[in-house]
């Protein structure tokens, strides 16, 4: 990407606020109650997770704060480029399924953005290339999705939401489909992600494993409607590798997490 920021460019980026919830709620026609109130602040840069249970609106804030819905009430603020005036710009989101079109490339699913931006042809050729050599694909441009396993074709949709060079990334439970050994491959290749590009991501997941392992801060949600239940900051020795999961630190965490969620089920099992 043509801004990305180096990884000392992570905690530089930790002074000022990318994404802030005050007193948010949502609201459905149908009178569910679904969020809120919320209140949340994310710094620049910084990578968390949203955990709780179904139906508790960690999806729903993701869309309030990429702008495909807005709040009953509340105020959701987003940072900008200067001259930004365009809903979701500076925003990617990576859905839970890749959603990707079976009859284009992989090189014109990724970048599909950039043509509906009205981006030059060649310019949006090599970006998505860029793009693609991020997430470890360059040399799958011209396959087609049914070419692929279900990782590479979330690495697509990964590649697709970094095309534009966003400041914010949303994650929807992106990995919960795919097999264990490629869900921790694809943990790794993301922070690694993160740590050279200095993104902020904003992650949802179900798993008190994978929220431990990729975050700063896993905010835990309570059933419906979502509030924090709890902001849990996990702190260790950066870069994370392999040795985090096997490490006592993590299974601290991890127990921690889970009892902070627990409140919000039944007889169910947190992890």
């Amino acid at each position: 990407m043509s801004s990305a920021k180096t990884s000392s460019g992570v905690e530089a980026g930790l002074t000022a606020l990318a994404v802030s919830l005050r007193g948010v709620t949502k609201a459905y026609d149908n009178g569910v109650m679904a969020l809120g109130p919320l209140d949340l602040a994310v710094r620049k840069g910084e990578f968390i997770s949203l955990l709780g249970p179904s139906g508790c609106g960690k999806s729903t804030a993701l869309r309030l704060i990429a702008e495909l819905s807005a709040p009953s009430s509340g105020i959701v603020r987003v940072a900008r480029h200067e001259g930004d005036v365009l809903p979701g710009h500076g925003i990617g989101f990576v859905f839970q399924e890749p959603t990707l079109m079976p009859w284009a490339s992989v090189r014109e699913n990724v970048r599909l953005p950039l043509r509906l931006a009205g981006v030059p042809k060649a310019e949006a050729r090599a970006r998505a290339d860029e793009a693609l050599a991020s997430v470890g694909l360059a040399d799958f441009a011209d396959a087609f999705p049914r070419e692929l396993s279900g990782g590479m074709k979330m690495r697509v949709s990964l590649a697709r939401a970094l095309v534009t060079d966003p400041d914010i990334l949303l994650m929807d439970e992106p990995f919960a489909a795919l097999d264990e050994i490629t869900r921790f491959r694809l943990n790794n290749d993301l922070l690694a992600l993160w740590r050279a590009l200095g993104k902020t991501i904003i992650f949802v997941t179900h798993s008190v494993f994978e929220s431990v392992y990729l975050s700063q801060r896993v905010v835990v949600m309570t059933a419906r409607p979502g509030r924090i239940q709890a902001d849990i900051r996990i702190e260790t020795v950066e870069p994370r590798g392999e040795e985090f999961r096997t490490s006592a630190a993590y299974s601290n965490y991890c127990r921690k997490v889970s009892a902070a969620l627990a409140p919000s089920y039944s007889g169910q099992s947190t992890l």
